[in-house]
């Protein structure tokens, strides 16, 4: 059986195609409009075919390796209310949301999978996209439907929401079903970070994962608008301060062997996770390369998809259109 093929725009750091990759799904063409996105991308992946460009710029017809594929994939960034990010930068989180349903007109794939918060596929705010993308998707002949998954379910050791959108070519559509959790138990914080917090021979690393023994809040990558980075916002902090973590900023290195922690002492007393901890906690892996400075590395981490939720979807669109799981290289 030939591998499915997909294109998948928004790339950012790469979670979901790599999760799209994993599932057994080939890529035609990726792309991003930031740089280091792309440096990212082309690093860990050099045989991929990744264009750095706006997807409000992309025009298909220039690239005709996006027609004829099995799946638009499209992880975009996650748009926030108006108390969190200014009206501007909002509106141009909506404008890709649109720009994605209509580069189904342009390539038709046998599939879609859209990707952002959870209230897209519920919330009140979002009525007006669900309703532009059901004319638009139903015209083309299209059955779709969303759903909420949690990327905690997948084994990925964080409690993230994403609302999910996916589309099928009419009369395959009824073969979707939404993934079932691959996990009895959740992976928690200090499971997955326990080694790591060990690598420079601090002797509390037992002691501070026994303590992080819950999944990690939704990780947050921010805005460029914004300062330095952190772990999100400050219901977020308060949660990764009862398990020791100081989550105000991200930290350079993981404690060594003369660190003290003690959470009683404040901020100064925590450990801090750094940019390879955080890929971890949204399921990438270790070998996964990131360009840029921390503040930027850190970003394209908490703004991806948790591969192992890509891989999930990617397995159930592949059985929807193939009737069984795609053929798998990754694994």
């Amino acid at each position: 059986m030939k591998p499915l093929t997909f294109v998948d725009v928004c790339s950012g750091a790469g979670g979901l195609a790599l999760g799209l990759e994993q599932a057994g799904f080939e890529p035609r063409l990726l792309l991003d409009h930031d740089e280091l996105a792309v440096t990212t991308l082309r690093m860990n992946r050099p045989r991929w075919n990744v264009l750095h460009t706006d997807l409000l710029d992309f025009d298909p017809t220039d690239h005709p390796v996006s027609y004829d594929v099995d799946l638009l994939a499209a992880g975009l960034p996650r748009v926030k209310s108006s108390a969190t990010v200014g009206r501007v930068e909002s509106e141009v989180e909506e404008r890709l949301l649109e720009a994605t349903i209509y580069l189904v007109h342009a390539i038709r794939p046998r599939a879609v999978l859209i990707e952002n918060v959870p209230g897209l596929a519920h919330a009140d705010a979002y009525q007006r996209f669900r309703d532009f993308a059901r004319a638009e998707l139903v015209h083309l002949g299209y059955d779709f439907s969303w759903c909420v998954v949690n990327a905690v379910d997948f084994g990925v050791p964080q409690n993230r929401k994403q609302g999910v959108l996916v589309a099928v070519e009419r009369g395959r559509a009824q073969e979707f079903r939404v993934p079932t959790p691959t996990v009895r138990e959740p992976v928690t914080v200090g499971d997955a970070l326990g080694p790591s917090m060990a690598a420079r021979g601090w002797p509390d690393a037992a002691r501070w994962a026994a303590q992080a023994d819950q999944p990690a809040p939704t990780l947050v990558g921010g805005s460029k608008n914004r300062g330095g980075a952190d772990l999100g916002p400050t219901g977020a902090k308060r949660k990764w301060a009862t398990m020791g973590v100081d989550a105000h900023t991200v930290g350079d290195e993981v404690p060594g062997p003369d660190f003290v922690w003690d959470p009683d002492l404040g901020r100064g007393g925590m450990v801090k996770i750094t940019v390879e901890q955080a890929a971890l906690l949204q399921g990438f892996p270790s070998s996964w390369e990131v360009a840029g400075r921390k503040t930027a590395r850190y970003r394209q981490i908490g703004h991806a998809t948790p591969p192992p939720v890509g891989r999930a979807l990617g397995r159930s669109v592949a059985e929807a259109l193939c009737g069984e799981p795609a053929l798998s290289a990754a694994g």
